[in-house]
């Protein structure tokens, strides 16, 4: 592709959430101070909720690769799981034998056997869930019976949930109101600001291999931040088709065209107008209705 071109070992810009590549802005900094001094302090449930392509899944792997060496993770990425199937996950995940075979009862006393075994080692147990929007309302409630399991001064398990703002939604129902009240630490992801974005293009492009000169100028990742609206997933795509683009025409910095080639071929944002330019259109028919009223009052025929 366009590697040898631009002088890169890999691919900056893929969509697959590698811990290589993670800068710590701001947002994902703090979410990750507060996830990992929740752990610390034993609390049942913790939530990180973020809109498509914040970063949710990169993080979730971050958390996975930083968390102190007596924690025990138990890690569920698709958790579409009907209650059963949650429990078989977990039990497999905790290394439960013939997890798959044995009855429902059964399984959930070995699953608390297990999690006695882990604490008397010294161990702390978390199950990590990503996605955790989908699970249906059955396993919600499964989830918060879990974390019933406790010995007199601490949980046997807590649960961090990664999921898009539906999950929200969801624990705003009174069915909810239970479990919204064990979920003691909660953070929202941000989307990058106009300089983060910059500092995130420039970030991948040195860990990918790149020494040139700036690829991507100032104004240019002012924009690609502006009709990104700062989602890390869409700016990704954008420098992605861009690189293409530049190393189809041969070029070596890219351009205004290539941005706009590459919005043209995006899904879904191509038709995305700037807010300058929607306002400028609700002022202009602010303008032509007040005409309009002024004139029908005065009697002027149009």
């Amino acid at each position: 592709m366009y590697l040898y071109h631009f002088g890169l070992r890999e691919l900056p810009f893929t969509l697959t959430p590698n811990t290589n590549f993670y800068l710590g802005l701001e947002p994902h900094n703090e979410a990750l101070a507060v996830l990992l001094t929740a752990l610390k302090t034993g609390e049942g449930f913790i939530k990180v909720i973020g809109e498509v392509g914040t970063g949710k899944t990169l993080l979730c792997r971050k958390l996975l690769n930083e968390i102190p060496e007596h924690f025990v993770t138990a890690y569920i990425p698709n958790p579409y799981l009907k209650p059963d199937e949650l429990r078989r996950a977990v039990a497999v995940e905790l290394g439960v034998k013939q997890a798959q075979r044995m009855s429902l009862q059964l399984l959930t006393q070995r699953i608390q056997q297990r999690l006695l075994e882990l604490h008397n080692q010294g161990h702390s147990v978390v199950l990590i869930l990503d996605e955790a929007q989908a699970l249906p309302a059955e396993s919600l409630e499964a989830l918060r019976l879990f974390t019933n399991l406790e010995t007199e001064t601490r949980k046997l398990l807590q649960v961090v949930l990664f999921a898009q703002p539906e999950l929200d939604e969801r624990l705003a129902e009174k069915a909810f109101r239970q479990l919204k009240q064990r979920i003691t630490f909660s953070y929202k992801l941000r989307a990058m600001t106009a300089l983060e974005v910059e500092h995130y293009i420039q970030h991948r492009l040195k860990i990918a291999g790149y020494k040139g000169a700036n690829l991507f100028s100032r104004a240019i990742t002012k924009k690609i931040a502006n009709v990104s609206q700062g989602i890390p997933r869409l700016v990704n795509i954008i420098c992605h088709k861009m690189l293409m683009l530049g190393y189809g025409e041969g070029c070596y910095q890219l351009t205004k065209k290539h941005l706009s080639k590459a919005i043209q071929d995006t899904e879904g944002m191509q038709h995305k107008t700037p807010y300058k330019f929607y306002l400028a259109g609700v002022l202009i028919i602010a303008v032509i209705l007040s005409l309009y009223y002024s004139w029908h009052v005065n009697g002027i025929s149009l």
